[in-house]
């Protein structure tokens, strides 16, 4: 009896600050992607980096791109999805988990995040953490700033990161 291997399905969906892309396993949600990543690359990158093909697959992330279309609508703060871990490990996987606790309309620094981990002087290594963060937004590294209050980096670049700083900040 013939098998299929296992594939990662995609969509994407439209939001305020451009498509978002979403990828998914048999496991949950693996990434979000931003337009300005050019998400035929960030599939590529996928691709190569689990050895499994990629499906535009809507039907199959549903309950993903409803829960972050509730999210830019103002009707969801927190995510309830299964997510596939398999992208980050060891301190970044750390770092990424924490995210979550920083809630909804609120920030905090590069350096204060470190301190909650139990590592004070891993603050560049947050920064790294943040920067390599595979699902942006449903693990939201927006809220973190730099010690001067700056912006620091985002993945989806700093007008969609201040954009939904400011969308949180309006809604909170």
């Amino acid at each position: 009896m013939p098998t299929t291997a296992p594939v990662l399905s995609w969509t994407t969906v439209p939001t305020p600050i451009g498509p978002l892309l979403l990828v998914g396993s048999g496991s949950g949600l693996l990434r979000v992607g931003f337009e300005c990543e050019d998400l035929s690359e960030v599939l590529g990158s996928l691709e190569q980096a689990t050895g499994m093909t990629t499906v535009e697959s809507p039907q199959r992330l549903a309950d993903a791109a409803g829960q972050v279309t509730e999210f830019f609508a103002g009707t969801r703060r927190d995510f309830d999805l299964p997510l596939d871990r398999r992208l980050s490990a060891g301190f970044r996987s750390e770092v990424q988990t924490g995210l979550v606790g920083i809630t909804y309309g609120t920030t905090c620094t590069y350096k204060e995040l470190a301190q909650r981990l139990d590592r004070p002087g891993a603050v560049r290594a947050v920064g790294t953490a943040c920067a390599t963060n595979p699902l942006p937004i449903v693990l939201p590294c927006h809220r973190v700033l730099r010690s001067d209050g700056g912006l620091g980096g985002y993945r989806g670049g700093l007008t969609a990161k201040q954009w939904l700083l400011d969308m949180e900040e309006d809604r909170r």
